[in-house]
């Protein structure tokens, strides 16, 4: 079993992961690369991504040991009504020596079994954008939000970043003074925290300076946003409850009340040690009080885990995960 060796992915907007593992949960190659989704990037450029984290991985390696291999990436149902994408992928594949066969999957599946085995569950992303999604045999079922910033994606990076915005417009429309968290956008938008003698000179300084950017850069001020919240900022904290709410809204649009199957978070903002985290916990658990919260993990082990499942000489799923997949409650 030790010789066996699978592979998985996990590509992101920004950057691309590779690992290689043994059955007996050895981590003999690891691979990266920058972003490599085909839908932000386009194929090609994705596929070079690829084939770069592959070589990481295999280096050293008998490629011939590679039993099964699988991709995870936002888009993938994109990607595989593409031919001309799929044909990028698998030439990549291809030149890195491959000859097993691989799938592809969605990042939210990748992401809900890099936190547990469980067949059934719901995972919910938060980052940029978020996403809520209901997971049936290891399969992505119904799936809430994700709907893009202009249209969704509540709770997420950009709805943290575009409300403090509101916010800090709101309080100088009002004639209020900035609090902490008004300033610090107020900085990173403008260079400065004063405000003009005339406020709506501010305003209308500030709106361009949002406007003159595309509208996802809003996501960069949510670190600010969890940083003052974490301060005890009260506009900051009144947020960072709202996201909290948005968030596990939009998780019972498709899990029912009462649910006891695993529910993962995933994501930037739902993974470290946040406050939008514990608030989203906290919400999760009165909810689904008999439900057991994972965070998800290492997104390229998880793709390897699933590729792996398949394999004949695998006959107990749940103790391979254990031995391929770190995870954390």
């Amino acid at each position: 079993m030790s010789g066996t060796v699978v592979v998985g992915l996990d590509i992101g907007g920004t950057s691309t992961r590779a690992a290689a593992l043994t059955l007996d949960g050895k981590r003999v190659g690891t691979g990266r690369a920058g972003g490599g989704n085909p839908t932000s990037h386009g194929a090609d450029r994705a596929a070079t991504e690829l084939l770069t984290a592959l070589r990481g991985a295999l280096t050293g390696l008998d490629p011939t040991r590679v039993r099964a291999g699988a991709i995870g990436l936002a888009g993938a149902g994109r990607l595989l009504a593409d031919p001309a994408g799929r044909d990028a992928f698998d030439r990549a594949w291809h030149d890195a020596g491959l000859r097993c066969p691989y799938t592809v999957h969605g990042d939210a599946l990748v992401a809900y079994a890099s936190g547990t085995s469980a067949p059934d569950g719901t995972v919910l992303i938060a980052g940029t954008g978020a996403i809520a999604a209901e997971v049936r045999d290891l399969r992505l079922d119904r799936v809430a939000d994700g709907h893009g910033w202009l249209l969704g994606d509540a709770g997420s990076g950009f709805w943290l970043g575009r409300e403090a915005v509101r916010r800090l417009l709101a309080d100088l429309d009002s004639g209020r003074a900035p609090g902490t968290l008004g300033r610090q956008v107020l900085t990173d938008l403008l260079g400065t925290p004063e405000v003009a003698s005339r406020p709506r000179n501010t305003v209308d300084t500030l709106i361009q300076a949002v406007t003159r950017r595309p509208p996802v850069d809003l996501a960069r001020l949510a670190p600010r946003v969890v940083d003052a919240a974490a301060a005890g900022e009260p506009v900051a904290s009144a947020l960072i409850a709202e996201a909290a709410g948005h968030l596990t809204e939009s998780v019972s649009r498709i899990r029912p009340a009462g649910a006891t199957g695993p529910l993962v978070l995933g994501g930037g903002l739902l993974t470290g040690d946040t406050p939008l985290a514990a608030a989203v916990r906290a919400e999760a658990a009165r909810r689904w009080p008999d439900a057991p919260l994972r965070s998800a993990g290492d997104g390229a082990a998880a793709a390897a885990w699933l590729a792996a499942r398949d394999l004949p000489e695998v006959d107990d799923p749940a103790a391979l995960h254990t031995r391929l997949v770190p995870t954390s409650a």
